[in-house]
């Protein structure tokens, strides 16, 4: 397994419980697969460096997690149906 570390940004009009609800789904995604999530950080509401989608902010989540390809695979499909998640990338770190 190897580390990665994924950053995605959601939509800044989203109430708190379904924002909470959608990151602990996204997370499931790569559990459910056979990730195992190390550590989650929420940067919260930040400013955007240029406009996505007539958004200025976007609510900022990073998580570090270890994994194999599939369940980067099926991340990848399934936040690209998303209407929430504006954006994400997944690094590999380096061992």
């Amino acid at each position: 397994m190897r580390k990665y570390e994924l950053m995605y940004i959601v939509k800044p009009t989203l109430d708190e419980a379904y924002r909470t609800d959608l990151i602990e789904r996204l997370h499931a995604i790569l559990t459910s697969n056979g990730a195992t999530v190390e550590k989650v950080d929420e940067w919260g509401l930040r400013d955007l460096a240029y406009e996505i989608n007539d958004f200025k902010k976007g609510y900022y989540v990073v998580t570090t997690f270890k994994s194999e390809n599939e369940a980067i695979n099926e991340f990848n499909r399934l936040v690209r149906i998303n209407k929430d998640v504006m954006r994400h990338m997944i690094v590999r770190l380096d061992d």
